[in-house]
């Protein structure tokens, strides 16, 4: 029978190393696995993490495991190359970070073994990703296992599957389910058991048959509906030779139906289920991508508390616990390779392959309904070399899958007559109206206009979101970082895209706080804050709880601004957030009256004298916080920029003129603002020729890119700029066209 042995501890660990080892170095750091090399200098900023080769190294003796024939080692996780040795000698190449993978060690073993193992994280122009808004993490990050298995046994070799493959048919009442099961080596005279268990084991289905399928019916079959009922059967498949089961595998799975309809949306079993949720990424701070049980379970506890109905698993395979997690908690999942930002024409067969072990390791799990083909691919524009490789990954998913859906990410710039847009059968676009330039409005107008042109193909949210710290103030601005505009943001933002009932799904960047050491913004380096909760998931943003008081059926009341005490105006606003209709906000015990709102956020203006204990009540539910009336703005809540040449605050802005803090709308709008910008182009652009089509940072200069640039500040225009492309401001220049505009007059609105 098969035996798995965990094979997680004891490794030793070196970035200094070249050349497999056949005896075990003393001088080696001892590790247990997970492991990441890059779980502190890979969250800090600057880009400057290292990347390149490490290694792993492990003894064992044969005559410690298990009796078997064959014998394999199974990666869950290594980031992003591997090469495995054992006493020496090269036995198998992975190229891939995020999935899981085998090699056979049966023929290269002795009693003594010293297996190794080279991972590389390096840069390189076939292995995705290379250009992505996130850490790539090195290490052996996810479990290690030792597969001991007999000469005939359930496949190990094909793109790290499970070895049997179940599809669900709902006909009427019933289901009949597929059950596919691959053997390795099969022999004449051996057959198969196939045995379908309900959840509480007191329902079996039972078939035996020397083919490799069948099909078992399951009358009034309970159906897997999503966080209302995720309803999971269990499928197991043994091998038997002359009466005896010597092999055996076996999977969850779940019977349901969907649809994805242009007009209505998603519809789960027959009925519209709404798709509202969040992205997640994997990592956690201190931890980067090693992640135990526990961590995935604390992050699906708290996206069911928001009220989610659907994670996008972003942007790659997430390890297989955290899948079952949301089979069992009746998440909609869409699943995703990192084909992502810079299209590689040396990458095609790494996309591919990437897509096979998506499908392959996950196509049991039923809480995954879509496969994302790409994110944000087009960013330099839509190449035929780049639309070849969608093609066929598209194909691909419906050869191997003809139970799902295909997707991609489009970024905000892509055109909506790009042929990009045709190949997948639903889309979805990422877009940040109100954080990255335009304004918060924007955002259900564009879905509208591309759902009156493109009326058949299903339109959704992908990702959007702004960046919060812990910083504060009563008059929130795009860009400021602080919690206040970051929840001003989601209030509009779900007002907006709730409402649009043709949307397929939504998905918030970010569930959490993720690492992303090449950036150096919002007063704390190494992370992108777009989160609804911090990065080591201690503090809940007050924008979570506009989303549960959206999404949740959990009675609650939530008082925004726990963090923001000190407060300079007399009267200030005081939000609070609640899924129950009516909330009474009280000033040390006196009330201020009783408040419905239908979109769940209710404003108070609050009196703000001396020290102030405020209660929100909201049925039987009470939250409490406090504001201290002080005489000057406190300091410690306003961001400076760590290396900043320049911050908004010391900036000469007279009243009636334009300054850097003036968005580029405002500038553009005078005559003057206009040559003023026109001779900073010259300087952005370098001249060029004649004719040619200008760029920032891979994207075209077009009216739509104008049109978001409008919204940012110059100050904050120039800024990411001069990250994007090899152009700097000094303190003077920055200093100097201040000076420019303060000569302009605002034009009066």
């Amino acid at each position: 029978m098969r035996n798995i042995v965990n094979f997680n501890s004891k490794w030793c660990f070196t970035k200094e190393n070249s050349e497999a080892p056949v005896t075990l170095p003393a001088a080696w750091e001892e590790v247990t696995i997970p492991h990441c090399w890059n779980a502190v200098d890979g969250q800090d900023g600057n880009n400057d993490y290292w990347r390149g080769t490490a290694w792993y190294a492990k003894s064992f003796l044969k005559s410690e495991l298990p009796q078997a024939e064959r014998y394999y080692v199974e990666f869950r996780g290594t980031n992003s190359s591997a090469d495995v040795y054992l006493n020496g000698k090269h036995l198998g190449h992975h190229d891939g970070g995020y999935s899981t993978w085998r090699v056979d060690l049966t023929e290269a073993m002795a009693e003594e073994n010293i297996i190794s193992v080279a991972v590389d994280n390096a840069a390189n122009e076939h292995v995705y990703p290379q250009m992505a808004d996130f850490t790539f993490y090195g290490g052996m990050y996810r479990n290690v296992n030792l597969i001991c298995v007999p000469e005939s046994h359930f496949d190990l070799d094909f793109f790290g599957s499970p070895g049997l493959m179940v599809t669900p048919e709902i006909v009427e009442a019933d289901a009949n389910v597929t059950i596919e099961a691959f053997v390795t080596n099969a022999k004449e005279g051996q057959t198969l058991r196939y045995t379908i268990f309900s959840r509480c084991g007191c329902k079996k289905f039972e078939a035996e048959s020397a083919e490799t399928k069948a099909t078992i019916q399951i009358p009034n079959v309970h159906l897997w509906n999503g966080r209302k009922d995720p309803y999971l059967y269990n499928a197991t498949v043994e091998l038997i030779e002359n009466g005896e089961v010597i092999d055996s595998v076996s999977t969850r799975f779940g019977c349901r139906t969907f649809k994805i309809d242009p007009e209505n949306g998603f519809i789960l079993n027959g009925e519209e289920y709404p798709l509202r949720g969040v992205s997640r990424h994997q990592d956690r701070w201190g931890v980067g991508n090693a992640l135990l049980p526990e961590h995935h379970e604390e992050d699906i506890d708290l996206i069911c508390e928001v009220g989610c109905t659907t994670i996008r698993l972003a942007h790659y395979q997430h390890d297989q616990y955290f899948y079952d997690l949301c089979d069992e908690r009746g998440l909609v999942i869409w699943a995703e390779i990192p084909y992502i930002s810079k299209h590689m024409p040396t990458g095609r067969e790494n996309t591919i392959s990437q897509m096979k072990e998506l499908i392959a390791q996950n196509y049991n799990h039923p809480s995954i309904v879509v496969w994302g083909l790409s994110n944000e691919i087009s960013i330099g524009g839509s190449t035929e070399d780049l639309l070849e490789n969608h093609r066929i990954l598209n194909d691909l998913c419906h050869e191997w899958d003809k139970t799902r859906l295909t997707t991609i990410a489009a970024v905000s710039m892509c055109k909506m007559d790009d042929p990009y847009l045709q190949i997948p059968d639903v889309v979805s676009y990422n877009h940040y109206f109100g954080w990255y330039g335009g304004e918060t409005s924007m955002n259900g107008p564009w879905f509208d206009k591309f759902h009156a042109t493109h009326p058949n193909i299903p339109i959704g949210c992908s990702e959007y979101g702004c960046e919060a710290l812990n910083w504060h103030t009563s008059d929130p601005v795009q860009g400021d970082y602080t919690e206040e505009y970051q929840a001003y943001y989601h209030e509009e933002l779900i007002k907006q895209l709730f409402s649009r009932k043709y949307m397929w799904a939504t998905h918030v960047w970010n569930m959490f706080d993720f690492g992303a050491d090449a950036r150096n913004e919002g007063g704390e380096n190494g992370q992108n804050h777009k989160g609804l909760m911090t990065f080591d998931r201690k503090y809940k943003k007050d924008s979570f709880y506009a989303y549960k008081a959206w999404l949740s059926d959990e009675p609650f009341v939530h008082l925004c601004g726990k963090r923001y005490v000190d407060r300079v105006e007399d009267v200030t606003k005081v939000t609070v957030y609640s899924n129950l209709p009516e909330v009474e906000l009280f000033v040390n015990g006196e009330s201020l009256g009783k408040k419905t709102a239908e979109d769940h956020f209710f404003y108070f203006d609050v009196p703000n004298v001396g020290t102030s204990k405020l209660t929100a009540v909201a049925g039987e539910c009470t939250d409490e916080s406090t504001i201290n009336k002080v005489d000057v703005f406190n300091e410690s809540y306003r961001l400076v920029e760590q290396g900043a040449i320049l911050n908004w605050f010391d900036i000469d802005a007279p009243e009636g003129r334009l300054s850097l803090n003036d968005k580029m709308g405002d500038v553009l709008a005078t005559f003057r603002g206009k040559l003023v910008f026109a001779s900073l182009m010259k300087k952005i652009m370098g001249g060029g020729k004649k004719g040619e089509k200008k760029k920032v940072a891979g994207f075209e200069l077009s009216a739509d890119m104008m049109s978001m640039m409008n919204g940012f500040t110059v100050l904050r225009l120039l800024t990411m700029i001069g990250g994007f492309m090899d152009v700097k401001f000094t303190k003077e220049e920055l200093l100097n066209l201040n000076k420019k505009l303060n000569r302009i007059k605002k034009k009066s609105k």
